[in-house]
């Protein structure tokens, strides 16, 4: 995975509360659905957004269990989004997380199924989960921070992104040049993969109630640290191996896809990935100037990591 350290701490937390995550139907026959919604949710994995979402909860001050519905909803959507990349009209990839992908275990249309009621479940557990208990948040609150969640997933959001992805990739069939303007790229990006890992942090300042000079310094920490994470991702499709990775290495170059490292060269790409690791943990320091190890951590653990 990467030489650095990680918070260990707060992924086992997190794999403990997706255990024992059960998605129950009034009729058996649904069963096999859930069997195939559990086979991707537990197919183990760095869980790096739900462990960022309870990295920020402990550097406002928000406690675990109020946080961990958001973080189990994270992983879920994180997961239906893995689910539908694969298939066979985007990516086509036949292994995942080093194992077979859920439509190649399961079939295509089981497949499909499993990750929209992956996305449905996000919200019925975040919604449902969040206002019960000792630490049930304040409705306005879970409200705020579902609705984040659900901007940063959708047509401005990481589905946007995908929509970008797949119309450059036929663009690019056709003999044009989908990339014409230099920021094309960074916006494809900043919306499949950034948002998402923005709102591990916007949706924790939300639960927390958090609108002081701390939420525009972390919101700025995120943003770099989603471009930190993508560039470290076209980094690793040209040098990781299929073992480290665990799905297909080179997946980029075989559809032929423009990212950070065909656009700035192998160097190039590590150059700007060091840029962001360092604005990303400026950005920090001064939100949490008394210190928030677990989110430093984490921000070196993606800029080194091997998979």
């Amino acid at each position: 995975m990467s030489g650095a350290p990680y918070p260990d701490d707060l992924r086992a937390t997190v794999d403990a509360y997706l255990q024992d995550l059960r998605f129950p139907a009034r009729s058996a026959g649904v069963a096999g659905l859930e069997e195939a919604m559990r086979y991707s949710l537990l197919a183990g994995g760095k869980r790096i957004r739900p462990v960022l979402a309870l990295a920020t909860a402990r550097a406002v001050g928000l406690r675990e269990p109020a946080a961990l519905p958001l973080a189990a909803a994270l992983e879920l959507v994180h997961t239906y989004s893995l689910i539908h990349d694969d298939l066979p009209a985007m990516d086509d990839d036949d292994l995942r997380r080093g194992r077979p992908t859920c439509h190649v275990a399961y079939g295509e249309d089981v497949a499909i199924l499993a990750g929209d009621a992956l996305y449905a479940e996000a919200f019925h557990h975040l919604l449902r989960a969040g206002r019960t208990g000792e630490d049930a948040v304040p409705a306005e609150r879970l409200l705020a921070a579902a609705a984040e969640l659900a901007d940063a997933t959708g047509v401005d959001g990481m589905v946007g992104g995908q929509f970008l992805d797949v119309t450059a990739e036929k663009a690019q069939e056709a003999g044009q040049n989908p990339y014409a303007d230099p920021d094309d790229l960074r916006v494809l990006h900043e919306l499949k993969t950034g948002r998402l890992i923005g709102a591990s942090v916007g949706c924790v300042l939300e639960l927390a109630g958090v609108e002081d000079d701390r939420a525009a310094l972390l919101r700025s920490f995120a943003r770099d640290l989603g471009v930190l994470f993508q560039i470290v991702d076209d980094i690793l499709d040209v040098t990781g191996s299929e073992q480290d990775l665990g799905k297909p290495q080179g997946s980029d170059e075989r559809h032929d896809k423009r990212t950070y490292v065909t656009e700035y060269g192998l160097e190039g790409a590590r150059e700007m990935a060091a840029r962001h690791h360092d604005a990303a943990s400026d950005a920090l320091r001064s939100a949490v100037p008394q210190g928030a190890q677990d989110l430093h951590t984490l921000t070196t653990f993606i800029h080194t990591r091997t998979s």
